[in-house]
This record gives C-alpha cells, structure tokens and sequence, in this order.
C-alpha cells in the first residue's frame, strides 16, 4: 500500500458493494462501491488497488485518482485507505448486514436501521437497552449485539488512529496484535517504545508520530529512543556497543540533542535497557552474551580433552594417514585440548582435516555432532564429509511452542566433539547459545576463514577468540597441487595478495572457471546479466537453484533490487491479473525495499530468523503456488506457508547482497561491481563472493570497481571486547 499522498490525489469516502477481484495473496483487490455522500461523479464506482483484506459492507475512505483503463473503463486507482464508521442508513446497512458483525445479518440491518436510522450504531454502543425496541430483540441478544458491534468498532477506531499517525498497514497489524485493547493507549504514551517492540516502525516514523501527539524535540522518550535506536543500529553494523562519544555523535543526524540524551541515560540505566561498562553503552542482551562467550570459552581452554596417557590413542588415530605435518597438528590438537580453532582458504585442505579429526574422534568411540550456522553450509558439510551435519538452531532443538532452544547449559548436547563448520559467520549472540550447549568435558573445534566478510550480526566471535591467544589456532595455508588448477582458487589468493585474479583463457574449460566481463553503464550490464545467466544455463547446465547473483549492496542501480527487478522481468515475468499487473503475492518492501510482486517459480530468501517456521535469515527457497491468501515456499525439500503479514519477512533472491549468501556455495556466482558501490567495496568482500562458487565464476561490471575491491584490504573496525575478556578469563585464578 502506497504510504506517501501523490500530487491531485481525491478522497472519497465509500461502502463497499462487492469484491470483484482479489490477489491470491489477499492485499490487492478490485471492489465495486457506492459513495456515501453526494457527489458530481456517479455514485457507483470501481475501486483498485491494494486494499487489503477490505469485505463487503465496509466503509472506507479512499485516497487516489481516476483513470481511464481502456479494457476496463473508468475506474479509481487507490494510493491509500483508512476504515471508518458508515454515517449514513444505507451504509449502515450495508456494515451491519454484510456478515462482518455476528448475529446480525441483512433482515435484522434493515430492521434496526429503520427503527433508529442514522443513529442505529450510536444506539447500539451507547444505549443498547433500547435495542429491545425491535421485534424479536431480547435482552440476550441485545448484549450480544452490542458487544460485537463495540468489538468491531473499537478495531476501526484504533486501525484508523494508527493509519491516521502514518503506520502502514502491515505494522498497524502488527502493533494491534501485540497490544490489542492496549494499542492506541501504548502509542500515546511512547511511540519509540513501540517502534522498538514492534518491527517496521523505526525512529524516524516514531518522530513523525511523536509530532503528531505534540512530543517535543527535548522530551525524555525521544532521547530515551534515539538511544535504543542507535544502539540497535550499531548492532546491525556488528558493534557489540557504543562509546558515549560515539553515541552523542550520532545523535546530530537525527536532531537529537545531546543535553538530553545525557539527562535519558540514568533512567535508561535503571530500567535495564541499557548497560554502562567502563563508559561503553550496551543493549543488555549483547553485553550479557559477551561476557558469557569469554567466560565458556576461556573454561574450554583450560580443559585437556585426552590424559597424558591418550597420546598412544593419538598416535594410533594419526597412523598410516596421508595428512601434511599441519593437518595431522589439527588433528592433534583436537583430540588433546578442549578448543581448538582451524582457520585457511580455498583449496588448503580443510575439508580433508575435518573429515581425519571426525574419523579420529569416532576411532576413539566418541559422539560426534557436527553443525554449520546456515542450512545450506550444513548440507554441504554433510556432502563433503559423508556425516550428517545439522544448522546450529537444529543442533540446539529450538522448540517452537516453547519460543526456547532445548539444549543448554541446564542439558547440553550429548556429545565429546562438537565441531562448526562457517564459524566466521558466529555472531555473539548465537555464540552464546552454542557454547552454552557444549558440554564441559567435551571438545569444541571452530572452522573458518577470517579473511571472509564478518558476521552479519553483532560481533566477531572467531577473530576474537583468533586474537586472544587463549586456545591453539592450526592455519592452513598450502594450495594443494589439485585445486591449483581451478582458476577460482587461484584467483581467491591473487586477491588475498591485493590482485585482480587472473581469468580463464578464452576458449578453455577448467575445473573452475573465472572470466571478467565488462559493462559499465547500467543498462549495459543489466543487458550482459540476462545474457549471462542463459549463456551459464546452456553452457554450463546452470538455471537460478544453482546460479546466484551477488551485489554488494542492496539499493543503486546495480543493486540487488534492481538486479531482482530486470531478472524476474526475464526468466519468470508472470501473467496479467485483472487490472494489468503482474499476477503474484504483492508485497511491502518494508526498510528501503522496493514493492514486489513475488510469483510461482520466483527464487526468494528469509530475511530474518523464524524459530516457527524453522525457517531463517539467509535460507532461500522458491515460490511453489499462491492460494487463498497464502504463499507457499519450498525451502530445503520442505514447504513453508506464509501468509501476507508474514510476506515482509521474504525478499526476491534471483540477486542478493554478498553477506546474505555467506556460509552457501553454488554452482555458479556473478558477481557484479560497479562504481556505484565504491563505499562497500573491499578485499573481504570480493574474496566471499569468489570463494561462493565451485565451477563458474564470472566477475561483471567495471573493472575499476574489481581492482578497488581487490586493493582495499582495510578491515572495518567492531566495537567489542570480546578479546580481551577472553584472555582475562583464561588467567588462573588466583588464591
């Protein structure tokens, strides 16, 4: 639904008559309607637009303009709506009779209505006694009545205060959902309260709300939330906290004043929303999880996983292995501490560790439970090393009805070896719950590549525990001679050195190919696109469950929104619903996402985790069917049902942003880089997205932009601690 008024936009207020049309999805819809109030245009029009779940016999007044379809004739095109109360004895009738409140239906609308005419609806909430007025009415059914006609008035009144404050439909539900009765009362009181508790608000609508209800610049609440917003952002940019320094320096975009922030802390300090340490400023949860990381792990640290005696079983494990002197010290190691960290590219051979530390761990008749933090990540590991991986969320048994993992530190997970695969991919907080489910006595082993883009959420959980020094750290860092011939692993070290890798010749085939196209205008390269991805399905045998798009940022146009645009546009354009528009799930973007119209065959991805539907952010999945209001999704060989409300939670995946696709590997990748990106592009970057892909990968765009990515090794500094807890922690204590 479109949110902002459009110049000459009309207001005209309506009872719905009929639905004629509506998307599978439930939110677009073509209604035929009577105006009601006089009007120089004919009484009767036809409404289209996205109009909800709108039912016969509700009065809306809708903002937008007429047109003139040629296929349909004139119709008003709806920008926007809001629910209101019919006034008039028609409409009432039309609301009372519609079957939108129980035990009324059109015999019984007309009858009332004729008794009390226009003030039927005032009578029946107000003065309900004199229902028993009209035949056949008793004192049951009067209470009845009144009470479902109070129910349904008191969801209009609240629906239109929160459109009224400029809340989009989608968060209007969401904000009458968690606080029903108590909604209208909770946005009065603080709206940044209610933008925190409750998503696709944000501060900035909050603000606009807030001037609304006559909040001024200096009040307490907004200070308090500019507070919490700042700290929730810096959380999404992978800071564990905020200097005050940097907390009051941010404040200038927002038109905070600092004075006042400083006057919010104490009360924010009180209330437990925000934790002080040492001048730094937390969200409790994140400083919690900190602390607890350095505290499991240094515990881990000082464990010895083998007595002096276990070094002939190690011996034994290592016997007759073809491992190089470094592989068998991981192996080593793992059987003989309680942490231990395997870190190296592409190519140097740890998947073949994994594998001798699993099968010497098995040898010495120890459980074993292997895990990686995205679903693809696992079922890769487990293709790799014949053992069944699961995702971290599984390994820990999230137990829906419950909203809670079941494993923990009250019953950890019932193993001696828990290795995880991805590990750079660890943010603090389900680090967290990962270590406190790893039993004390067993081993904790953490692979990953550092030199990869961090984690998308809060922290850097590996590169920390890496700079501690607290554990050992095995680095692998020889190309063995069969991946030296994959291009692809060749180029992932050029770029590691600073260089732009070195493609594939022309006309030859490799085992991993990597080829360079360039476009650098827009156009240009959504043309070159849409021909790779043929050319890659003809040649390659690729089609877009195996091929990925990567950008490195979202908006632009060679970002991902426009990316999805021009290849949905291509390979899956749809058919023409009834007003001409792309048939399909219409969607809100929500943030700085564009509308969408998702479609059967459409390659989406979850943007945010849903322990209910046990589906989470970064899984990708295609859009099977669209019925009854309902989409339906297969996501790793299982179907997942989302309904319109939960459709903000989807995003088109045909292209997606190099930190969303972390932990996966696919066929094929493009990477595209333009100059339009010079902000985001690094060595990290580029070095994530080459290493996506085991047989193709084509780099597109300018080749100014891939030699700036290559060159730019700098390393975004994260605010954490992390560090230096660990190593305080893992001192002996003193006595």
């Amino acid at each position: 639904m479109s949110e902002a008024p459009h110049r000459q936009d009309e207001v005209v207020e309506v009872s719905v008559e009929d639905v004629l049309f509506r998307s599978d999805d439930g939110l677009f819809a073509v209604v035929r309607a009577v105006r009601t109030r006089d009007s120089a245009e004919a009484a009767d029009l036809t409404a289209v637009g996205n109009l909800g779940n709108v039912s016969v016999g509700e009065t809306l007044r809708l903002r937008g303009r007429f047109s003139d379809h040629p296929r349909f004739g004139r119709r008003f095109q709806v920008n926007g709506f809001t629910p209101v109360l019919p006034t008039t004895a028609p409409g009432i009738v039309r609301y009372l009779g519609s079957g939108l409140i129980g035990g009324i239906g059109k015999g019984l609308a007309e009858r009332l209505v004729q008794h009390f005419g226009d003030e039927t609806i005032d009578i029946i909430t107000q003065q309900s006694k004199r229902l028993r007025e009209v035949p056949g009415i008793g004192a049951g059914r009067a209470t009845s009545i009144a009470k479902a006609v109070r129910e349904k008035h008191a969801l209009v009144e609240t629906m239109v205060f929160l459109r009224g404050l400029g809340i989009g439909q989608a968060a209007a539900d969401r904000v009458m959902k968690r606080y029903q009765d108590e909604a209208v009362q909770r946005v009065r009181d603080d709206p940044y309260m209610v933008a925190e508790e409750v998503s696709g608000i944000g501060f900035r609508t909050a603000d606009q709300i807030a001037r609304g209800l006559g909040f001024t610049e200096d009040d307490p609440r907004r200070a308090a939330g500019a507070t919490l917003h700042l700290l929730g952002k810096a959380a999404d940019d992978g800071h564990l906290f905020l200097t005050r320094e940097q907390l009051l320096a941010a404040c200038g975009p927002l038109r905070v004043p600092t004075d006042a922030v400083e006057a919010a802390l104490p009360t924010l300090f009180l209330r437990g929303l925000v934790v002080e340490d040492e001048g730094d400023l937390y969200v409790p949860p994140l400083h919690r999880a900190e602390r607890r990381v350095a505290k499991l792990l240094a515990a881990l640290s000082r464990q010895r996983a083998l007595p002096p005696a276990g070094e002939a079983a190690v011996a034994a494990a290592l016997a007759g292995s073809s491992l190089s002197e470094t592989q068998s010290s991981a192996v080593r190691a793992s059987l003989m501490t309680g942490l231990m960290v395997l870190t190296g590219g592409p190519g140097t051979g740890k998947t073949t560790t994994i594998k001798a530390v699993v099968a010497a761990h098995r040898a010495l008749g120890h459980r074993v439970a292997l895990c990686a933090p995205t679903g693809r990540a696992a079922k890769r590991m487990t293709e790799a090393t014949g053992h069944e991986a699961k995702t971290v969320h599984r390994t820990l048994q999230w137990n829906p009805a419950l909203s809670r993992f079941e494993k923990g530190e009250d019953d950890p997970v019932d193993v001696e070896l828990i290795l995880v695969d991805e590990a750079s991919m660890l943010d603090v907080r389900l680090a967290e719950r990962l270590f406190l489910a790893v039993p004390p006595s067993a081993t904790l082993v953490l692979v990953g590549d550092v030199d990869q883009l961090p984690p998308v959420g809060p922290g850097q959980v590996l590169r920390d525990l890496i700079d501690s020094e607290i554990c050992p750290v095995v680095r692998l860092g020889e190309v063995f001679r069969q991946a030296q011939r994959s291009a692809i692993v060749r180029g992932a070290h050029a770029i590691l050195r600073g260089e732009l890798p070195e493609p594939t010749p022309a006309g030859e085939r490799g085992e991993g190919d990597l080829f360079i196209v360039r476009a650098t205008s827009p156009d240009a390269l959504h043309e070159k696109l849409v021909q790779l991805v043929e050319r890659m399905n003809t040649a390659y045998g690729m089609d877009m469950s195996n091929l990925q798009v990567l950008s490195p940022m979202r908006s632009g146009p060679a970002g991902t929104h426009a990316l999805n645009e021009v290849l949905q546009a291509r390979f899956n354009p749809g058919k023409d619903a009834h007003d001409g528009s792309a048939a399909g799930a219409s969607k809100s973007g929500g943030g700085d996402r564009p509308r969408a119209t998702l479609r059967p065959g459409d390659k989406v991805m979850q943007l945010r985790n849903d322990y209910e539907r046990d589906v989470y952010n970064g899984d990708l999945g295609t859009v099977r069917r669209i019925e009854g209001g309902v989409t339906y999704v297969l996501v790793d060989g299982r179907e997942v049902q989302y309904k319109f409300e939960h459709l903000d939670a989807l995003t088109l995946a045909y292209a997606s942003t190099v930190h969303k696709v972390q932990g996966s590997e696919f066929e094929g990748i493009i990477v595209v880089l333009h100059g339009s990106h010079h902000m985001l592009l690094s060595r990290a970057l580029l070095y994530t997205a080459v290493t996506r892909a085991k047989r193709l990968v084509v780099l597109l765009g300018d080749p100014r932009a891939m030699a700036k990515a290559a060159r730019n090794g700098d390393v975004n500094q994260v605010n954490s601690k992390l560090a230096t807890r660990l190593r305080e922690a893992a001192q002996p204590s003193k006595v």
